[in-house]
């Protein structure tokens, strides 16, 4: 609608939302959503964004770049489903290697078969959704609790505090060190004196 009533508009109709940085802009009105507990998130952290998701009942984190499809991290619970019990339990078990292989065996599916359902359900390789799931968990963990970095990098399944540096920086553009600074959520009392900080 937009491209074609403003042709010298550039716009991208495979993405939820976009942020410049000083401009946020969606693709409707759903989308809008997302993009506003994307700057929730950004401003308040990921505890404040999934409680405002979980009064709205919507899903709490999807990534503007994404393809527009409706991603449910964890979809309504089917006895059925096994693509739904491997969500649960890969969220059970961050801490330890989650490999396409290894999800495939919880949900006794071929690999092939595995990834193809799992795509199908979730919109995102098993590889993105594990990786988010972990990046989450790690926020959580940083803004919630007094773990190092390297205890949050073993929780959350990144093996080492480089790698979850790493992968923190290139999705949310700063360090686990800083976020933890910006959105900690303990009292001003039990962060005094932490040297983790």
């Amino acid at each position: 609608m937009l491209a074609a009533r403003h042709p010298d508009v550039d716009t991208d109709a495979s993405v939820l939302y976009i942020d410049h940085g000083d401009v946020l802009t969606s693709a409707g009105t759903a989308s809008a959503i997302d993009a506003c507990l994307h700057l929730v998130r950004s401003r308040l952290g990921a505890a404040a964004a999934n409680r405002v998701a979980r009064n709205l009942g919507v899903a709490p984190h999807r990534e503007g770049g994404q393809a527009q499809y409706i991603e449910r991290p964890l979809p309504p619970h089917s006895s059925d489903d096994p693509i739904t019990e491997v969500l649960e339990w890969a969220l059970r078990h961050l801490a330890e290697p989650l490999t396409v292989e290894r999800l495939a065996g919880v949900a006794h599916m071929s690999r092939r078969t595995f990834i193809r359902a799992f795509q199908a359900s979730t919109g995102v390789t098993p590889a993105v959704w594990v990786k988010r799931q972990r990046l989450d968990e790690a926020r959580r963990l940083l803004e919630s609790t007094e773990l190092s970095i390297d205890q949050v990098a073993a929780e959350c399944g990144f093996g080492s505090s480089v790698t979850l540096r790493r992968s923190f920086a290139a999705a949310f553009d700063t360090s686990p060190s800083e976020y933890r600074r910006r959105f900690d959520t303990r009292t001003a009392g039990s962060r005094a004196g932490d040297p983790r900080r």
